[in-house]
């Protein structure tokens, strides 16, 4: 399983704003959600979709995307 999250270091806009809030709230769980927990496979292919849209790469040294990919360890609940 994989964490899914906003990255609130990650200032740009220009991500958001050509498709990837309609990409996010595709797989939020709910409108207001800064993470979400999936499956390996679905994370993959979902972060891959997302690294095409402009603004994907825009970020700080430290925050270079707008959404942060963590594993998810196998006793970590998944809020």
């Amino acid at each position: 399983m994989t964490r899914l999250a906003l990255d609130f270091e990650n200032t740009s806009r220009t991500w958001w704003e050509n498709g990837g809030e309609a990409l996010w709230n595709g797989i939020a769980d709910e409108p207001d959600a800064s993470s979400v927990v999936v499956d390996d496979d679905l994370a993959r292919s979902w972060l891959a979709e997302a690294s095409r849209i402009a603004g994907w790469d825009e970020g700080t040294d430290y925050a270079p995307h707008p959404i942060v990919a963590t594993p998810l360890a196998d006793d970590e609940p998944d809020l």
